[in-house]
């Protein structure tokens, strides 16, 4: 058998000012303890990338509309500002459900940014890597899609580049012609990638009267998806309150059906007739916001009634992201 090393104690690190440099993980870490990056430094990096960011969007204007547009909406655009204004040779910044190809975000030959929310991202925090995609795009070749690729773990934020006091309105889209400015004279792989993605996408539509309320349609039945910010627990109470008394649909022939969990928000779901479409949403959706709004302020425990109603909520709510 072979000998056993006699155990020593790794070398204490040796910081350097400034932040330690990213290398490769088996190469000796920058900071001089003698240890490879992997075991040393680089061990924190990897943890702070893989860290799960429950609510990635959180402090941004819209938050809701971020995760629709996120998880629920097939296309749409929104007009982004950013804190610093926009570079030289950089018309405008706009924010896409998705791209061709899964790009995560394109130069356009004009100058302008593309950045798409819903491709695969590297770390556990999708705002961080959205921002590092973004600042790479300013920086891209004219005519030319930005590569993904591992996002440092101290990188900005996408808080950190967009101006908080600018609106954020989505507009959505029946298909994604606004992928290319000339349709008739793109490339055969773009035109194919168009024609699959119009295909698959599903009519929907953002209601005016409420935030972050998504209209959509289904061969069979439409829906209504609506993304709301409180307090989950909170929600959750409150959706039970009203589904107990009976008013908790949005009007003959509707039901509330459950919700899901996305980007620490919950999404309740309503299943409509397929003959109500998003206009005849308007007028009882902002009637049972005020319904809503009542019944999150009381604090009362909820009766055997509610809580039953609750459970059943509670038993059909999914997790998405």
């Amino acid at each position: 058998m072979a000998k056993k090393r006699p155990q020593t104690k790794a070398a204490k690190a040796q910081l350097k000012d400034g932040p330690v440099p990213v290398v490769g993980a088996r190469e000796p870490c920058p900071c001089d303890s003698g240890r490879r990056y992997k075991a040393c430094h680089g061990r924190a990096a990897a943890q702070a990338v893989t860290e799960l960011v429950q609510r990635p969007f959180e402090g941004l204007t819209g938050e809701g509309d971020w995760v629709a547009l996120r998880e629920l909406v097939p296309a749409a655009t929104v007009e982004l500002a950013l804190k610093d204004g926009l570079p030289e040779g950089v018309p405008s910044v706009t924010l896409a459900t998705v791209l061709p190809m899964a790009w995560p975000a394109l130069r356009r030959d004009d100058g302008s940014v593309l950045l798409a929310l819903q491709n695969d991202t590297s770390s556990g925090d999708l705002s961080r890597d959205l921002a590092d995609t973004l600042r790479r795009a300013l920086t891209a070749e004219p005519g030319q899609p930005v590569a993904a690729h591992r996002v440092p773990a101290d990188g900005p934020r996408l808080q950190d580049l967009l101006d908080p006091a600018a609106p954020f309105t989505p507009v959505v889209h029946s298909g994604f012609e606004f992928w290319v400015p000339d349709a008739e004279h793109s490339s055969a792989e773009v035109t194919a990638s168009l024609e699959r993605a119009n295909a698959a996408a599903i009519p929907t539509a953002r209601l005016t009267g409420t935030d972050a309320a998504y209209w959509c349609e289904t061969p069979e039945k439409n829906h209504l998806r609506w993304v709301m910010p409180h307090p989950e627990e909170k929600l959750l109470d409150a959706l039970a309150r009203l589904h107990a008394a009976g008013v908790s649909s949005l009007g003959e022939g509707t039901r509330l059906v459950g919700s899901f969990r996305a980007h620490g928000l919950t999404v309740p779901v309503w299943d409509l007739p397929s003959a109500m479409g998003a206009e005849e949403c308007e007028k009882p959706a902002a009637e049972f916001a005020e319904r809503l709004a009542a019944a999150l302020a009381d604090d009362a425990p909820l009766t055997g009634d509610e809580r039953r109603a609750r459970g059943g909520l509670t038993n059909r709510q999914v997790t998405l992201s």
